[in-house]
């Protein structure tokens, strides 16, 4: 008796753990999302995901924030959403390095370097089409403001601000970082993709994978809203590019 109910508890505690590993990387592929939502998206039940959530909040692998709202907003107090912490993001992109450099490093030797660069445009692709509607909703003094906060949802760390007559949106953090050091069409096709968010060219000056402190992209044009009135990086890195 004793050992079959160890071995249920046992199962319980794997079952428990499996779950709530899909509640936070529901987060980190999504970006900031509500318990609702979560419990929608994952067909569980409200109670269940709160349960995940706090032990999740526990832990300190995920931080509730309320959520940023972009042009006209409802009655009420804006919902809460949970987004994954630095230890969080740090606990899932460490296993996973090694594994997509080595299946990027198939690719190249498979396909060449166009099929990375292909799959590099798929991918940027992608993380732009979960970004489009909270760009399209901000006005277009905030649209870089709004990137940067979707950014920050996926781990980036991101800002915005005022430099000369443009903007500066700057990447504190790269959660793909080690992997876009050997295979630099990351870095290129999320430029492309930033470009294609604002409507507007944009010029990539620096990035984490090449050695720069911040990974820096300047929005030229009218300055927009922004976080902070002068540069977070230095002239000297700003003026550096990404090699």
């Amino acid at each position: 008796m004793k050992g079959t109910a160890a071995a249920s508890a046992g199962t319980g505690s794997a079952r428990d753990e499996s779950t709530r590993d899909r509640v936070a990387r529901s987060i980190l592929t999504n970006g900031p999302s509500s318990a609702a939502v979560l419990a929608e998206r994952l067909e569980l039940t409200p109670a269940a995901v709160r349960r995940h959530l706090d032990h999740l909040l526990d832990e300190g692998l995920v931080e509730s924030r309320e959520e940023r709202v972009y042009g006209p907003r409802g009655r009420g107090r804006p919902a809460k959403v949970f987004v994954l912490t630095d230890s969080g993001r740090h606990a899932f992109h460490q296993a996973y390095d090694d594994l997509a450099a080595t299946a990027l490093q198939f690719i190249a030797e498979a396909g060449g370097e166009e099929a990375v660069a292909e799959f590099a445009r798929r991918r940027a692709v992608e993380v732009g089409q979960r970004y489009r509607e909270l760009i399209d909703a901000a006005p277009e003094s905030d649209k870089a403001e709004a990137l940067a906060q979707a950014l920050t949802g996926d781990g980036y760390a991101a800002s915005t601000a005022v430099k000369g007559q443009g903007t500066q949106l700057c990447q504190h953090h790269c959660p793909v970082a080690h992997v876009a050091e050997q295979f630099p069409q990351l870095c290129e096709a999320e430029t492309e993709v930033f470009a294609t968010l604002l409507g507007r060219h944009v010029q990539r000056l620096a990035t984490i994978a090449h050695g720069d402190g911040v990974c820096t992209t300047h929005i030229p044009g009218p300055a927009v809203n922004s976080a902070s009135p002068v540069s977070s990086v230095s002239d000297g890195e700003s003026a550096r590019t990404a090699r």
